[in-house]
């Protein structure tokens, strides 16, 4: 069996770039609150507190939202992997059969794209 080698880039990147805007915009925002309730006293520093827990919490569940599409991709990418990997082995074990699929889905794609 021969290994498909087949690896798609900047997958694992873009999810570690979501990460770091998650904490970027988490950061921002602490910032916001901390300027608003400096300036409005200590009736705004339980408001403050609350929206501090608030964006915290916000950015714990977009954190891990990031980190099961990662892990999603990355399954998924394995399953694609895997059944082109079982394509090549049925095609290189039955190359005419393989041949017949290959025409009879030709034909039926023109005929259903000649409608349109």
């Amino acid at each position: 069996m021969e290994s498909t080698g087949i690896v798609t880039p900047g997958f694992k990147d873009g999810s570690r770039t979501l990460g770091r805007t998650v904490d970027t915009a988490s950061s921002g925002a602490h910032d916001a609150i901390d300027k608003v309730s400096d300036a409005a006293g200590p009736m705004v520093d339980r408001i403050a507190s609350g929206a501090h827990q608030a964006v915290d919490k916000i950015a714990g569940a977009a954190g891990q939202a990031a980190e099961t599409l990662s892990v999603k991709g990355g399954k998924l990418k394995n399953a694609q992997a895997q059944a082109m990997e079982q394509a090549r082995i049925y095609v290189r074990g039955n190359p005419l059969a393989a041949l017949g699929i290959a025409v009879a889905a030709g034909y039926l794609l023109s005929r259903l794209l000649r409608f349109r």
